[in-house]
């Protein structure tokens, strides 16, 4: 059955009043998009910024009278709304869709990461399997392709690591696969501690070789090698919570940083690691070194 979207070109301050008036006349979903070319890459703690020009898209059922859809919304919002559109929207098998276009990834010489549904190209490399379900973390998105660039270099083999941020698990999987003893999960979304638990089951890792958690039952403990593929803001925040969960001269992998938090993000761990792996693309920024046998004052 195809759906109808109603789409609003407004501001930021209408924008909400919108969404309201939308939602109140029985859209099935209404989201907010960039009209142009404004990129917002990390809000401020807090913060939910809009665009300058923003579009708000409600979805409709095909069946409904769109003439008086409007005026309803137009009650709801208290004056009349300019800039709005009526688009047939086709019905489709949305999962699919997205499985179409994701594939196979190399990112090491002798490592894959590869879609549950489509076989290895390379049978006899190290092949991650992966179903990422609604967490993040496919290998596609230059901060986690890039850890996995790094990891795939290191020598990860018997070493204690902790994936923080876990998300799709597609870092402490690779590290097990690469060789790890062990790796912890953590997460503050309970549906990425599943997503990391059912792909760990489906690359034929054992429940107990990746446990999951939430930070506030982060096993008290020191490992081998971090992971952490956030944005900066956690992660400056989080820089005492993740050097106290490192081993003296322990590996560091941070991502999720744009090019311009880069300096940042080296001073809030610089008295304690040693950063001597910098790589960029597309504007994003991977660290990775070690951690200080003692810190620097």
């Amino acid at each position: 059955m195809p759906w109808l979207q109603l789409r609003i070109q407004t501001t930021p301050n209408e924008a909400q009043a919108i969404e309201k008036a939308m939602l109140s006349v029985g859209a099935s979903a209404v989201t907010l998009e960039d009209n142009e070319d404004q990129p917002i890459f990390e809000p401020e703690l807090g913060e939910t910024p809009l665009w300058n020009h923003t579009r708000v898209t409600g979805l409709f059922d095909a069946d409904i009278n769109t003439a008086k859809t409007l005026q309803r919304i137009n009650g709801f919002y208290r004056k009349p709304i300019e800039n709005s559109h009526w688009h047939v929207l086709e019905d489709k098998d949305w999962e699919r869709e997205w499985e179409k276009n994701y594939h196979p990834i190399q990112c090491g010489e002798n490592m894959w990461i590869c879609p549950s549904w489509i076989s290895p190209p390379d049978p006899h490399a190290i092949n991650l399997m992966l179903d990422p379900g609604l967490a993040f973390g496919t290998g596609t998105h230059p901060t986690t392709f890039m850890c996995l660039q790094w990891l795939a270099k290191q020598q990860a083999q018997d070493l204690s690591i902790i994936d923080y941020g876990c998300g799709s698990g597609i870092l402490g999987i690779a590290a097990l696969l690469l060789g790890a003893q062990n790796a912890q999960g953590i997460d503050i979304d309970p549906q990425a501690l599943i997503a990391t638990k059912n792909n760990a089951l489906g690359n034929k890792l054992s429940e107990d070789s990746f446990p999951v958690a939430l930070p506030q039952a982060t096993p008290d403990k020191q490992y081998d090698m971090m992971l952490a593929n956030i944005l900066a803001g956690p992660l400056v925040e989080l820089a005492p919570t993740l050097l106290s969960l490192m081993k003296p001269k322990a590996k560091i992998c941070l991502s999720g940083i744009l090019a311009t938090q880069k300096e940042a993000l080296i001073e809030a761990y610089q008295h304690q690691v040693n950063f001597t792996d910098i790589n960029e693309q597309d504007g994003w920024v991977c660290l990775a070194g070690e951690k200080l046998s003692k810190n620097v004052i």
